[in-house]
């Protein structure tokens, strides 16, 4: 009862700890503020992460899982027709990122203090390899069946989405409403057309 109790302790505190740094950033989040928003005591915070950057990188591990999560559910909602599966995942990778979530404002957030800590790079480069992962198996796996092959080096292709829908929701936090959903889906679309092309079978 006793190690329940202390893990939902420690879930609520990474909830907070998701919930201001989201709200005021990495560098102006401090553990007391964590702490008055989880409604506990300091001592409570370091009774189950002793330091700052060790709170962090669960947090950071949270909000990544949960964004994959997403993203998987995406990739799956689309069923065997794989032009689906790419409209369902692009719409939820940018539901997700352009509806300012708490998870992608922890990541964006987090990705940007990376410049200048190094601690931080080595967990965000796993989340992009996963998150990759994810695009290879269900994107490029998909178009091969139906005799689709990638005109360039496979492992770019994921890199290249992912690099322009963060890129994008970079402008529209600055500039909200500045992309048209249904019209970057098409975009997409047009762009992967261009990265792969019809084999026959040998």
């Amino acid at each position: 009862m006793r190690y329940k109790k202390s893990a939902i302790s420690a879930a609520q505190i990474v909830d907070a700890a998701k919930r201001v740094i989201a709200r005021q950033g990495y560098a102006q989040t401090s553990l007391k503020d964590i702490a008055d928003e989880a409604g506990m005591s300091k001592g409570a915070i370091h009774y189950h992460y002793p330091t700052k950057e060790v709170l962090v990188s669960k947090v950071l591990e949270a909000a990544t899982e949960a964004v994959a999560e997403r993203t998987l559910a995406a990739w799956k909602s689309g069923g065997d027709d794989p032009l689906q599966a790419l409209r369902s995942a692009v719409r939820e990778l940018w539901e997700v990122r352009s509806t300012g979530s708490d998870e992608v404002h922890v990541i964006s957030n987090l990705l940007a203090q990376s410049l200048h800590d190094e601690a931080l790079r080595p967990q965000l480069a796993a989340y992009y390899r996963l998150a990759s992962a994810q695009t290879s198996e269900h994107l490029i796996t998909a178009l091969a069946a139906f005799g689709m092959q990638p005109r360039v080096e496979p492992s770019l292709i994921p890199r290249l989405l992912l690099g322009l829908l963060d890129g994008l929701v970079l402008q529209v936090f600055v500039e909200p409403d500045v992309i048209d959903a249904d019209e970057l889906v098409k975009a997409v679309e047009l762009i992967a057309g261009a990265l792969f092309e019809m084999r026959p079978p040998a």
